[in-house]
C-alpha cells in the first residue's frame, strides 16, 4: 500500500474514533427528562387544547388573553392564560336537567277525534273516506300553526290567478 493511502486511512480512522476527553476536564452528566412542562401554546395548539377551531379561538378568546410576541412575529399564548380564561368562565353543572321532550310535532288533535279515526279505520273505512266524513261533520283536525293563510291564500281570500287576462273571466 502506498504511503499516501495508508496516511489517509489512518486519518480517516482518527476522525471516526470517539474523541478522547482530557483527564482534567470534568465530565458533563446529561439526564433524560421524564416530564417537560409546556410554557406556551401557539394559537393552533391553544385552540386544540380548548376544543375549538383556530378561527374561533382568534375571534373569541385571543382578545381576552395576554400573549407573548416573539422576535420573528409569532404570537404565543401562555398556558396559565388559557387556564385562567377557562376558570373565569367555568359554570356549575345543572343539577335538575329536564329530560328531552318527545321528538316531532306536538299532538294537537282531541282524544275523541283520534279515537273516532282509529275506530273507523279498524272497521275498514279508508283514510280518505274518514277525512271526508270529518270534513262533512265540520271537525277541525288541522295542526296549530298550519293554517292555509300562507302561500296563495292570504287572509281568507281565494287564490288569484297570476296570469289572468282582463276580460277573460
Amino acid at each position: 500500500m502506498s504511503r499516501r493511502r495508508s496516511r489517509r486511512r489512518s486519518e480517516k480512522a482518527r476522525r471516526r474514533a470517539s474523541p478522547k476527553i482530557a483527564e482534567d476536564v470534568s465530565r458533563v452528566v446529561v439526564r433524560e427528562a421524564t416530564r417537560v412542562e409546556r410554557l406556551a401554546y401557539t394559537r393552533t395548539q391553544a385552540a386544540a387544547a380548548l376544543g375549538i377551531s383556530r378561527s374561533t379561538f382568534i375571534r373569541r378568546v385571543l382578545p381576552f388573553v395576554e400573549t407573548i410576541e416573539t422576535g420573528w412575529g409569532t404570537r404565543l399564548v401562555p398556558v396559565d392564560e388559557v387556564e385562567r380564561f377557562v376558570s373565569e368562565r367555568r359554570g356549575e353543572a345543572r343539577a335538575d336537567r329536564t329530560p328531552p321532550g318527545r321528538p316531532g310535532r306536538k299532538i294537537a288533535l282531541p282524544a275523541e277525534i283520534v279515537a273516532r279515526i282509529r275506530d273507523e279505520h279498524s272497521a275498514g273505512k279508508s283514510l280518505g273516506k274518514i277525512a271526508r266524513d270529518l270534513n262533512a261533520d265540520a271537525c277541525s283536525v288541522r295542526q296549530p300553526g298550519n293554517s292555509q293563510t300562507s302561500g296563495s291564500r292570504r287572509a281568507g281570500r281565494a287564490p288569484e290567478h297570476r296570469h289572468a287576462r282582463p276580460g277573460l273571466e
